[in-house]
């Protein structure tokens, strides 16, 4: 199959973005994007530049589309395990920094109360590049999300794991909603981050895709008609990273807490490893019509852990709770075999006490302050503990 990969691109002409080069099979990757706080006025502010200078030697600390952000990725890692000890050690360092230069973090889908007209974009042509392009509807995007790679060992691989994880775009968002006020107000949603992107033709909902050559054409096709400048301009839910051989899932909110983040990467490789071992499921269950996919997230959107899902065109429901707890009991011999006890434990914490968006939503009840609620995000940052209390 690579072999074929590699005549089809000579024929073609095709790019080496657009070449496959794999680096191992179920492997991990984390990005994780961070807000910058100002502590007194707990409102985003745009110090990534001094943020990024004083830790220079923090490698795996990288510059984002606005000044107020910044993200931390992980090595290349095997296990969850790996990806907890990466993603710790830095924050071990970032934090302490941070405290050094009067900011603090929070890592939810959206600010409470900043607007994004105050935020400032990073000096760059390829940001400019997308502003000129988008316009409006890219300077909304002060928005902040968790992606998690998985090693494919093929192109063909890629798009298989593709169309499988297409079923549970609304599972991970609805563990990772983090994302219900926008711009000082309540959006009455539990998730309102996928909004600021669902406008744009490249982003969101992802296609449908039958083979690599057939993401290869339709890049090529994108590039040709200037839909696209490079692959970074597919801001799907899931999409294909050819240079690092992985399928990166893009679709979760940022979540609130490391634990949080540590139990959603485990879910996917979870479900990653199953699928593994049963590619065959697809033939019994093929993939969701786009209607159906696209309800399936809005209802997520909306409802967060409290959505029924609509599992079959004859329009039967189940709520979304009750599937993740059968698909966890589907992985018990994966969650044996890679010692996720502790992650499994915190996913099923989070459907019985609630995610993120519903706690912020409760310290709003009981407060009527937004920038308690903003307090409430930083420390749980810090705790990297879910507090239900």
């Amino acid at each position: 199959m690579a072999l074929m990969e590699n005549i089809n691109r000579l024929l073609h002409g095709k790019s080496d973005e657009i070449a496959f080069q794999p680096g191992g099979v179920l492997t991990l990757g984390v990005e994780i994007e961070l807000q910058i706080i100002d502590p007194d006025t707990l409102n985003l502010t745009s110090r990534s530049e001094e943020l990024l200078k004083a830790g220079s030697a923090m490698k795996k600390l990288k510059q984002e589309f606005y000044l107020s952000t910044v993200e931390i990725n992980t090595d290349k890692c095997n296990t969850v395990q790996e990806v907890e000890e990466d993603l710790s050690g830095s924050l071990d360092t970032l934090i302490p920094l941070g405290e050094k230069l009067g900011v603090q973090f929070a890592t939810t889908g959206c600010h409470p109360f900043s607007r994004y007209a105050d935020c400032v974009i990073t000096p760059s042509s390829r940001y400019n590049e997308l502003i000129d392009r988008n316009q409006w509807l890219t300077r909304r995007m002060t928005v902040y999300g968790m992606h998690v790679h998985i090693g494919m060992k093929s192109g063909d691989d890629c798009i298989r794991f593709n169309n499988f994880f297409l079923h549970f775009i609304p599972h991970l968002l609805a563990l990772s909603a983090s994302s219900p006020f926008w711009q000082g107000e309540d959006t009455g949603l539990a998730s309102c981050r996928p909004t600021t992107y669902e406008a744009l033709p490249t982003a969101g909902q992802p296609y449908q895709l039958r083979s690599w050559g057939e993401y290869e054409n339709l890049y090529h096709t994108l590039k040709k008609c200037h839909a696209i400048g490079s692959l970074k301009d597919l801001w799907w839910d899931i999409r294909p990273s050819p240079k690092f051989g992985t399928l990166e899932i893009r679709v979760c909110d940022g979540l609130a807490t490391l634990e949080e983040t540590t139990a959603v990467v485990a879910f996917v490789h979870l479900l990653a490893h199953w699928f593994t071992d049963h590619g065959n499921w697809m033939e019994h269950v093929p993939s969701p019509p786009r209607w159906l996919s696209r309800e399936n997230k809005w209802r997520v959107m909306r409802y967060g852990l409290d959505a029924e899902l609509v599992t079959n065109l004859e329009g039967d429901i189940k709520v979304i709770r009750q599937d993740i707890e059968e698909w966890l009991e589907k992985l018990s011999p994966y969650i044996d075999r890679l010692n996720y006890y502790s992650y499994i434990k915190t996913l099923r914490d989070i459907c019985a006490r609630g995610n993120s968006s519903m706690r912020q939503r409760t310290v709003f009840e009981e407060t009527k302050s937004l920038q308690e609620v903003a307090k409430h995000n930083i420390r749980e940052f810090i705790e990297r503990s879910p507090q239900w209390s």
